[in-house]
């Protein structure tokens, strides 16, 4: 593919994406505000002594963070009718609104009577755009990249994922060290947000409608045109013409066979449930798995293994971001596409349950002092850090980003928007139940979390990648043949006849092309293999 394509492609995936970091960065946002002291004095998280009250903290700091998660497992949900009704770029701009209001919001929250009210409505509103957002998005990626760099480009989710997160931790270090008191403290994390979601809303605009959405609703010209200018080819191109083939093969076999189904067929039509058991079960795992654990409470986990102090755990906490991100894009562009999703799933969760396992002995054996913490952090606590630090390597290579690249991949357009939402809301659901227990697992298991945690990721992590099929380099189309929907050669034969109806006059050109003579062509093949195919199924 010429690079123009590959470009096209690149800039779609980075503006969509620009919700995703959205998404990064309110996960990662929450618990570093709440572990600010002036916001502990404020909103009477202290004892009259000056300490925190633990109980009070944890109960803050996991509403804070888990309200989000709970809208966004309803803002998930509601992104598939939305999307199959609107298309994935107009649903994208209209959820992009509905978190900037909630963004707002907490951004003026300002005293303590009312101020955490504000933050929690602010925080749900966010979370429902951030779930619909988080469900279409790489729905919309993934339908328009072409399958060699499709993994690549839908791996930039987890990217932004991490650069979002990145940007939390050192927002909180700044106004940390800077601001030590007044509104302020919490205005300016939650403010920021409205930055990156102002660049995707007005990106939005200068990108290009999903083709197979359009040509799934019936906007096949239009699927054509987007299709040749996301490629950077011709309208007549073999191989767009190839491709264009494949998509209206697959929709028209799909509405041939399961039309009026609905949303029975959705779930239960052939070759679909085990997808969506995947999707669910995928992102159960994953969010059990331990990171975001580490990730939204990274102040208090480091705290609790010795980096004591606001300024010693933020600042590890945002190196523990530098890492998370340079470790993501590393293995995202030079190897997703080269060692493929099941054997990075594989390595990912051994690395990270061996990791975890040997945190948890260090902890064990040199239990840190809640009384007398050290000034500095003891060389346990760095090598547990460090223990850390390549934890998230070992995520950002498998468990961080192929999941979403593996749910992307595997459902057929038609059910794609339900699949994604499916697989996001499960995402949301199991991210809102670790957030809301994190903080008192902590206080209350100590280095028993790690432990856990390490069982969670060899014992269940690693035997479900084992599992499931590899789909590195296979079409979106081709996912029907893998799971059983319809056999090889049935796909073949539907493909044949397409390309035979979709045969274009030389004369059609770039940009752009003439659509009547187009269409006309088209529907006058497209009857006639239809009209065989009717007789053959009467006979």
């Amino acid at each position: 593919m010429a690079f123009g394509g590959n470009f096209k492609n690149i800039h779609l995936a980075f503006v969509a994406y620009w919700g995703i970091v959205l998404f990064g960065y309110d996960t990662g946002i929450a618990g570093g505000v709440v572990s600010q002291p002036y916001f502990k004095q404020e909103f009477g998280l202290l004892n009259p002594d000056g300490t925190t009250n633990q109980k009070r903290a944890n109960e803050v700091s996991s509403n804070v963070v888990s309200v989000l998660q709970a809208g966004a497992f309803f803002g998930a949900l509601g992104s598939a009718p939305v999307s199959s009704k609107l298309g994935r770029r107009w649903t994208l701009i209209v959820f992009t609104l509905v978190f900037s209001i909630g963004a707002i919001l907490a951004t003026v929250a300002k005293d303590k009577h009312h101020g955490l009210q504000l933050i929690y409505a602010g925080r749900v509103i966010s979370g429902f755009g951030i779930g619909g957002i988080s469900a279409v998005a790489p729905a919309y990626v993934s339908e328009c990249s072409p399958k060699e760099v499709r993994g690549r480009i839908t791996g930039l989710f987890q990217i932004m994922v991490a650069i979002g997160v990145m940007l939390s931790y050192f927002i909180n270090y700044g106004v940390g060290i800077h601001i030590h008191s007044g509104p302020n403290v919490w205005r300016i994390p939650f403010g920021f947000q409205l930055v990156p979601a102002g660049i995707m809303f007005f990106g939005l605009f200068t990108v290009k409608e999903s083709p197979r959405w359009l040509a799934s609703v019936g906007r096949n010209d239009e699927a054509l045109y987007n299709l040749a200018y996301l490629r950077s080819q011709f309208t007549h191109s073999e191989s767009v013409v190839h491709e264009m083939a494949e998509i209206e093969a697959q929709i028209e076999e799909e509405r041939a066979a399961r039309q009026g189904l609905g949303v029975k067929e959705a779930f239960f039509g052939k070759g679909n449930f085990i997808r969506f058991v995947i999707a669910f079960v995928i992102f159960l795992l994953q969010q059990w798995g331990g990171q975001n654990s580490v990730g939204y409470y990274a102040p208090q986990i480091f705290s609790s293994i010795g980096y004591t102090g606001t300024k010693n755990s933020l600042l590890a906490s945002g190196i523990y971001g530098v890492v998370k991100v340079v470790a993501t894009s590393i293995f995202v562009f030079f190897f997703v596409e080269t060692l493929g999703r099941r054997i990075s799933l594989i390595v990912s969760s051994l690395g990270m349950g061996i990791l975890f396992f040997i945190i948890g002995a260090i902890l064990k054996t040199h239990p840190v002092s809640a009384d007398n913490p050290p000034s500095s952090p003891p060389p346990a606590s760095k090598a547990m850090a460090a223990m850390l630090y390549i934890y998230v390597c070992f995520y950002s290579m498998g468990w961080g980003p192929i999941p979403w690249v593996y749910v992307s991949d595997i459902f057929p357009t038609r059910t794609r928007n339900y699949g994604l939402s499916v697989a996001s809301a499960s995402q949301w659901l199991w991210n809102f139940v670790v957030s809301k227990v994190t903080p008192d697992m902590i206080s209350d298991l100590g280095y028993k979390i790690f432990l856990m945690f390490a069982t969670v990721n060899v014992g269940a992590m690693g035997l479900f990648s084992f599992l499931i099929p590899e789909t590195k380099g296979r079409s979106l189309e081709e996912m029907d043949v893998i799971f059983g929907a319809i056999s090889a050669d049935e796909r073949a034969a539907h493909i044949a006849a397409q390309e035979r109806g979709t045969s274009i006059p030389h004369a059609a050109v770039f940009m752009p092309f003439t659509p009547n003579r187009f269409s006309t062509a088209l529907d006058h093949d497209r009857n006639d293999a239809r009209s065989s195919r009717s007789v053959n199924a009467k006979a």
